[in-house]
């Protein structure tokens, strides 16, 4: 049977709202469109660091522009006290592991690895800096496999002794309150996940409705 992980991120709030203290969450984010919604279920339970590690981002300009929308964000929802850590973008990693995948069609084993590649180095700052949980905001997108990325997740809380928090930020209307949330605050919205591959797919209308793909 498959899992649920809404479910299970619900059931993970409610033991928080229990013990009447925020942890804090370190929140791995691909771009402020995605990141809206999610800020929305998480803001009340958690103190959130957003973690915007994104090396699949192509050309460097694009990462950039990611970036700055995603601070645009949180000052429009008057979040700025929610910090941004990003490292020094390094667009060789994402090249590196895509390496003989070039070819793989769109939401493959190209994927898979980027998921992966995000997702450890999210749970390795969050092992260095001490938060208690991490977990990210791709599952929001009906365009990423969110089976694939709690899965990659849970794994890792056991390797960094990192709480994952699964999700399923797209259920309960997720994916369309982010769209909401974008025309409120006239968010860029991409028509591609960000590498060079994805905006290749995006052009040649391989994967459907070219909107927000993450």
């Amino acid at each position: 049977m498959k899992e649920n992980y809404q479910k299970l991120m619900e059931a993970e709030i409610q033991k928080i709202r229990i013990l009447n203290k925020k942890p804090r969450l370190l929140l791995h984010a691909c771009c402020a469109p995605c990141s809206s919604a999610v800020l929305e279920v998480l803001r009340d339970y958690f103190e959130i660091t957003i973690f915007f590690y994104n090396p699949n981002i192509c050309p460097k300009e694009e990462f950039i522009c990611r970036l700055q929308e995603l601070k645009r964000l949180l000052n429009e929802m008057n979040l700025e006290n929610i910090d941004i850590i990003s490292p020094r973008y390094n667009g060789d990693e994402f090249e590196d592991i895509a390496r003989g995948l070039e070819n793989v069609q769109e939401g493959g084993q190209r994927c898979l690895k980027c998921y992966r590649l995000r997702l450890e180095k999210t749970a390795q700052y969050a092992q260095a800096h001490k938060y208690d949980y991490f977990t990210t905001t791709l599952t929001v997108s009906p365009y990423k496999n969110a089976e694939w990325l709690n899965c990659i997740g849970l794994e890792l809380e056991n390797t960094y002794l990192t709480k994952y928090l699964c999700s399923d930020f797209k259920k309960k209307d997720g994916y369309k309150r982010s769209c909401e949330l974008s025309k409120r605050y006239g968010l860029y919205r991409q028509n591609y996940c960000g590498c060079i591959y994805s905006e290749k797919a995006a052009k040649e209308g391989m994967e459907g409705k070219p909107i927000e793909k993450r």
